[in-house]
């Protein structure tokens, strides 16, 4: 497991125990039961879910490094300089680093990940990568109200990273709350730079999300073994499958776990009750045109103002503004 280096020091705000209790009890107390997908991120599931990134199925990360690869430079002219870059769900940080290469005079790195082993790797690495940029790493929920640390060196703006296609997790309500609250922190002269993964054929979206060797699904279950063990919960893992599939009329994967046979789980010391095939969805994976994305954003005041493609067109990232300020 990577260590930080002695001058950085890490902001903890990890969800407690208590909170991950509340959580799961109430979507499971809902009709159709559902998990927040934030908890598949413990540390065996962000090592899974770097594994899914490499997988032939999954274009997802491909594209967007190609994407980033090629315009990583744009993007920087675009932001500016003496940027506060502030990243939600910072990963893995390989595609931070493409963008850090290119974004002058940094004033601080920021990210916020709910994966603390995620976030130390991270961190360890892009730290060594540009030893300049002072580094601020934050364990919390970024969809949560949280206090972010002060950096040293004055800002000229604030920039929202959130690559990935993350944005895609959250249904239209709550995707139109995230980005108003991306536009409240980012003030009005500040940008976000986001992950936005794109309609096309529905064989390859949903190959994407059940890959042949089965790393997909072990990801999902994993949040049953989490819930084992961090929630006293006795899930059978092998009662229960992985099932993700394509909704074209939604534009979304909807990955739920599906009980296998007609059982009850005991979790917290509540008796859950499981009927034969009901599933409980754990994750949405929505897809965006350029319009519907375009749509959303409006609804949070914000506005589009680049948009770079991976050559085939499979992903985007496009940058949004504050609703009125120039591009």
């Amino acid at each position: 497991m990577s260590t930080l280096p002695s001058e950085i020091l890490l902001y903890d705000l990890h969800p407690s125990a208590a909170d991950i209790r509340s959580d799961v009890l109430d979507g499971l107390a809902r009709r159709p039961k559902q998990l927040p997908s934030k908890y598949f991120y413990d540390a065996r599931g962000s090592e899974l879910f770097e594994r899914i990134c490499q997988l032939p199925e999954y274009y997802l990360t491909r594209a967007e490094l190609a994407l980033m690869h090629t315009h990583a430079p744009a993007m920087g002219a675009a932001l500016g300089r003496r940027a506060l870059l502030l990243e939600y769900g910072s990963g893995s940080g390989a595609k931070t680093d493409l963008l850090l290469q290119h974004l002058p005079e940094v004033a601080a790195y920021v990210p916020v990940e709910i994966s603390r082993s995620a976030l130390t790797a991270s961190v360890a690495h892009l730290s060594e990568r540009f030893a300049d940029i002072p580094m601020l790493p934050v364990c919390a929920d970024f969809t949560q109200p949280i206090t972010l640390p002060e950096p040293a060196r004055r800002a000229a703006r604030t920039i929202i990273y959130f690559p990935g296609s993350t944005i895609g997790n959250f249904n239209t309500d709550q995707a139109v709350r995230l980005l108003t609250q991306m536009r409240r922190t980012m003030g009005r002269n500040g940008a976000a730079l986001i992950g936005v993964d794109l309609v096309k054929s529905p064989q390859r979206i949903e190959a994407a999300y059940n890959d042949a060797a089965g790393v997909t699904a072990e990801f999902t279950l994993n949040l049953l073994a989490r819930l084992n063990r961090e929630l006293e919960a006795d899930f059978d893992l092998g009662a229960f499958r992985h099932r993700a599939r394509y909704h074209p009329e939604r534009e979304r994967i909807e990955t739920c776990i599906v009980s296998r046979c007609a059982q009850d789980v005991r979790v917290c010391g509540h008796r859950v009750h499981f009927a034969a095939g009901e599933a409980m969805r754990v994750e949405l994976s929505c897809k965006y045109s350029s319009e519907s994305f375009a749509h959303i954003a409006e609804r949070a005041g914000l506005t589009v103002s680049h948009v770079w493609m991976d050559a085939e067109g499979l992903f985007s990232v496009q940058c949004l503004r504050p609703a009125g300020t120039p591009g």
